[in-house]
């Protein structure tokens, strides 16, 4: 809604505007292009023009998506899923996500899962089996072990906490 604001503001028209992009009709003169970018830096977001940082953020967003908002399981592997969405060879998908994100895909994807688990864990619905299941680990002990390593608690521990101890997205 942001963007599409910013967007308006300027006169412009845009055929799409999804998480991470915006699709125009038109292009933008340098004026227009300093003004959007400053309108969406006050609320908090940049305009990303560098063609690695954009399918970066598009890697960012696929995980994001399917751990935080998709219920049905993924048959593939993570490297197979972002190869075949972004039309890349994952290798050099890895190599760029680490370049830009000083962190590999792999990691980003476990901290998510990890949040994801530590929010199911809080809204107390759902068992341990259960939340293993649904964020795809191969079993509760595979759950645990990397709740362990990310968190220095295991779940049971936290859960106990019955404190909020989750990050925001951005910071995760």
């Amino acid at each position: 809604m942001v963007v599409k604001s910013e967007l308006k503001k300027l006169g412009l028209h845009y055929r799409a505007v999804k998480i991470g992009e915006a699709e125009l009709f038109e292009n933008l003169s340098d004026e227009q292009h300093a003004t959007l970018d400053a309108g969406l830096r006050k609320m908090g977001l940049e305009l990303l023009d560098d063609k690695k940082s954009m399918l970066v953020e598009k890697i960012k967003n696929i995980i994001i998506e399917l751990v935080h908002y998709s219920e049905e399981q993924i048959k593939v592997n993570l490297s197979d899923l972002l190869a075949e969405k972004l039309n890349y060879d994952y290798t050099y998908l890895a190599n760029l996500f680490t370049e830009v994100k000083g962190t590999t895909i792999e990691q980003f994807f476990i901290s998510h899962r990890i949040e994801r688990a530590k929010e199911l864990l809080v809204y107390d619905e759902l068992s341990l089996t259960e939340i293993a299941y649904q964020l795809h680990f191969s079993s509760v002990a595979h759950l645990s072990g990397q709740f362990k390593k990310v968190t220095g608690l295991t779940p049971s521990a936290f859960k106990k906490l019955k404190k909020n101890r989750r990050e925001t997205l951005n910071n995760v």
